[in-house]
């Protein structure tokens, strides 16, 4: 039977405080005033708990959750479909809302703002536009690529949000949580080895705890110690910096095909052979927390935690 680990209210939420308590506050203020809350963009690198924030928010304010992505909205039909089935309050959540096509887009500033939907109906003469009123509503926008956001989609939310990446000790209580609800017998230093290897990520914790649980499986461990779990991750190739094959590759490519940097991203996604959103989303957030990488307005430079982790040594001078 499948376990759903998500926390359902705040108060569960693991880690981002200070995202929390003005959560808290902004929700409060919602049920006082009797009126919808605020548009929230939520944004940062993937697995953070942004969709999970936007199913908590709606369930302590007792409405419905429409979900939906950038890409999945093709036109402006699409978008009014949603709008005007929505009830008064409700939550309209939108994944990758970077992805959201220019047309949708000018069209959704007069429905965030105006609770207006303007429609375009007929072709060229007999063109003329026809205006829906639309039930209040929120709009949690969550990205990944917060710098791709035009500036008017951007300015009409009225709450920002960005999700850090988490502590080890953070990734800890979620991994004992979790494995607590999915009854995974584990000792805390075998929580604490896993979160120095999650990325600061609930989600790839949650994913690492489970790849631990199946080794410790294969070998007839009934408890998952902290021996069982180094085993287990030194046969998933994954440090203790939490760095795997991907990683190791950019920063060998940074050091050995452009000297340590500075480079520029394009050249080393090339290099790869990986896509660039993919290392700027998955692989470069992290290299940046854990001092590995900088970056820098001529491109990416290694630096020297990183240079220690490679085994680069300075040229030793002669005399």
């Amino acid at each position: 039977m499948h376990k759903n680990i998500r926390p359902k209210s705040l108060e569960e939420f693991i880690g981002q405080d200070k995202i929390i308590n003005s959560l808290k506050i902004a929700i409060q203020a919602s049920k006082t005033r009797n009126d919808h809350l605020d548009h929230i963009l939520f944004y940062g690198p993937p697995g953070l708990g942004k969709t999970t924030l936007a199913k908590i928010i709606a369930d302590e304010i007792g409405v419905s959750l429409k979900y939906t992505t950038g890409p999945s909205i093709e036109k402006v039909g699409d978008l009014a479909g949603i709008l005007v089935n929505l009830s008064p309050n409700d939550i309209l959540f939108i994944d990758e809302i970077h992805r959201i096509p220019k047309p949708v887009e000018e069209v959704l500033y007069s429905a965030m703002e105006d609770f207006k939907l303007p429609i375009v109906s007929g072709s060229k003469r007999s063109a003329h536009t026809i205006t829906i009123n639309l039930q209040p509503f929120t709009l949690i926008g969550a990205t990944t690529r917060f710098g791709m956001l035009s500036p008017p989609l951007r300015d009409r939310f009225g709450i920002i949000f960005h999700l850090e990446l988490y502590s080890e000790e953070e990734i800890k209580k979620i991994v004992l949580r979790a494995s607590s609800i999915l009854e995974i017998d584990i000792d805390e230093e075998s929580a604490y080895e896993i979160g120095l290897r999650a990325r600061g990520t609930p989600r790839i914790a949650i994913q690492l705890l489970k790849r631990v649980r199946d080794f410790s499986l294969t070998q007839r461990n009934k408890i998952i110690d902290k021996e069982i779990t180094l085993k287990a991750f030194e046969s998933l190739n994954i440090d203790k910096n939490g760095l795997n094959e991907i990683d190791r590759k950019y920063l060998k490519t940074l050091s050995e095909n452009f000297n340590s940097g500075p480079a520029g991203i394009e050249a080393i996604a090339t290099s790869m052979g990986e896509d660039k959103g993919t290392i700027e989303e998955i692989v470069e957030p992290y290299l940046i927390k854990i001092n590995f990488i900088v970056r820098t307005p001529k491109g990416r430079i290694l630096t020297q935690s990183a240079k220690e982790y490679l085994n680069i040594k300075e040229k030793d001078t002669l005399f």
